[in-house]
């Protein structure tokens, strides 16, 4: 893979809010390999009904989330990723319906994070990475979907792109403001 490929390298950060009265909002930021955003979309609520919640049970936010949100706006999106981050496990059978790689930041970062060492020129690498099926990615580690270890092998090319101080948490706040902002200003709107 050429140099200009690696620039080109881009992270989508999906999240979901719940909104109390309209449901599930989803956004998904596009961003490039520094955090600096190409593309979002974001979803219309989906409130499940009382019917929906006693058929699907415990299924439905995983189904919701995963199919009906994060599928929806895989699809809207013109700027494709190379990997998925999530930072709900709830989303992780996201990558059931996309060829996408899908990965979770974990959800304890300071217990589960692999232990860092500081080299002799002042940089820090990880000694260990402590869940199986992960991957350390900027200053996190994330987890891949059980059933798709060829995500992590493939993400392994693209992870020394990502510096190692990058905030992979911080996309996700940004995507809620802005999801909070877009529910605000529908909930404005004269009916």
């Amino acid at each position: 893979m050429s140099n200009g490929n690696h620039d080109q390298f881009r992270l989508g950060f999906l999240t979901a809010v719940e909104d109390a009265e309209r449901g599930y909002v989803g956004g998904l930021l596009i961003t490039n390999r520094f955090g600096r955003p190409l593309e979002f979309q974001c979803t219309a609520p989906v409130k499940p009904n009382r019917t929906q919640q006693i058929l699907y049970g415990p299924t439905l936010k995983p189904y919701v989330l995963s199919e009906l949100i994060g599928r929806t706006l895989l699809e809207k999106v013109g700027v494709k990723p190379h990997l998925i981050l999530l930072e709900s496990l709830d989303l992780l059978d996201l990558r059931s319906v996309t060829s996408t790689p899908v990965a979770s930041l974990v959800l304890a970062p300071d217990a589960s994070r692999p232990a860092l060492q500081e080299q002799g020129d002042g940089k820090e690498v990880a000694t260990a990475t402590v869940l199986p099926n992960s991957l350390r990615l900027g200053n996190e580690v994330v987890v891949f979907h059980s059933t798709h270890d060829e995500d992590r092998t493939e993400i392994e090319k693209f992870a020394k792109l990502v510096p190692v101080d990058a905030d992979l948490r911080e996309p996700f706040e940004r995507v809620r403001e802005a999801l909070a902002e877009t529910v605000r200003l529908s909930a404005a709107r004269p009916a």
